[in-house]
């Protein structure tokens, strides 16, 4: 049985194929399993590194400006799509794959594009609420079609019916205890504790509109936060030490640059305040968190207020757009849901009851159930 990977660009691409491939080889110990990426992001670093065969194609996306940067860049890209038309089939025939996967990124499309052409079955795996031009493009000609959020399935055109399959959670974050984490933490019961963090790399309005928060916060000890600036946050870390901080720590605030134990904060946590990115919901659905959510204005498609509003619609999290985002009009819808212990525990169920907690085996699954 041979398999087939061809994901990309982002963690967010990257790691719940790496989930569902290890699962796999897991179950069946005679499986071929090989992932195609670019050599210049994060899956080069990724993929080798959980074990697994690595191809490489060169790729990239278009950018939607007429800047001659742009220009020039989108020219590279048609040369670069015209080359790895070529790559992907050289890579196809030598390996000859039963079944190939794509979980997103622009290395995604001429691979399952090609194999679907050689006859090779394939399917797709769509993490976002609102799905990128290349699954788009791709769940036309897909055997099976996958979507995290059953959002995604009104936006996609099948050949089949689009299977709704979530999207794999770690499973620390999934065994998660809230009394152990707490205790491990040392945050008494009778109060809350708020994590908030834009991402690995930091977020800066959130560090901006978090920053007058913490200050006028930390000595009030209403409340515990845990807060992280991201590692392109540096600046922060003087902007607290200058405000009274020492080692990051003031009151019942603590600030860190990066949140290596996510699964016990976010375990002991009555609140999260993040970027709505496809595998931070998961968490958040699996662990059945309340959240204030603040889209990136950034990303492609505008996909992560997509993400938000799957929750918000089924009254899983609160929604505040970073147009509209403040230390006050965080700060006043942060007091509304603390204040309020009832809508707390709805939105808290609201949010695990769209978790779907077997993802994994379910796309593999899937997957297998295309291997003749």
């Amino acid at each position: 049985m041979k398999i087939l990977f061809a994901a990309g660009g982002t963690a967010g691409h990257i790691n719940p194929a790496l989930a569902v491939a290890s699962y796999i080889r897991e179950q069946n110990k005679d499986a071929e399993i090989l992932f195609v990426g670019t050599a210049d992001h994060m899956e080069a670093r990724l993929v080798p590194n959980a074990g697994f065969d690595f191809k490489t194609i060169s790729i990239s996306g278009f950018r939607r400006s007429f800047s001659p940067k742009a220009v020039v860049h989108n020219v590279k890209t048609v040369v670069r799509l015209a080359k790895s038309s070529a790559a992907c089939r050289k890579i196809l025939k030598d390996f000859q794959p039963d079944v190939c996967v794509g979980f997103g990124g622009y290395v995604s499309g001429p691979v399952i594009e090609q194999a679907a052409n050689m006859g090779i079955a394939t399917c797709i795996h769509e993490q976002n609420a609102f799905p990128g031009i290349t699954n788009k493009t791709l769940a036309k000609k897909a055997d099976k079609v996958m979507v995290a959020v059953e959002d995604a399935a009104k936006h996609l055109s099948a050949k089949k019916e689009i299977l709704v399959a979530g999207l794999p959670v770690r499973g620390e974050i999934i065994n998660a205890d809230k009394d152990f984490a707490r205790a491990e933490l040392g945050i008494p019961e009778d109060k809350p504790l708020v994590l908030s963090f834009g991402g690995s790399l930091g977020a800066k309005p959130i560090n901006d509109a978090m920053f007058n928060i913490l200050v006028e916060e930390a000595e009030k000890e209403n409340c515990y936060y845990i807060h992280s600036i991201g590692t392109n946050g540096t600046e922060f870390l003087e902007k607290f030490e200058q405000a009274g901080f020492e080692n990051g720590r003031l009151g019942t605030v603590e600030v860190r640059r990066y949140i290596d134990n996510m699964d016990i904060c976010m375990a002991a946590a009555d609140v999260v305040i993040v970027r709505a990115g496809a595998s931070t919901i998961s968490e958040i659905q699996a662990l059945g968190k309340a959240s204030i959510l603040i889209p990136s204005p950034y990303v492609a498609e505008n996909h992560q207020y997509h993400n938000a509003m799957a929750l918000v619609n089924r009254n899983a999290a609160r929604i505040l757009q970073e147009k509209d985002l403040t230390a006050e009009s965080l700060k006043a819808l942060l007091d509304e849901l603390l204040s309020d212990k009832n809508t707390l525990n709805e939105i808290e169920k609201n949010a695990a009851a769209m978790a779907i907690q077997n993802s994994r085996e379910k796309i593999a699954d899937i997957i297998l159930s295309l291997v003749k």
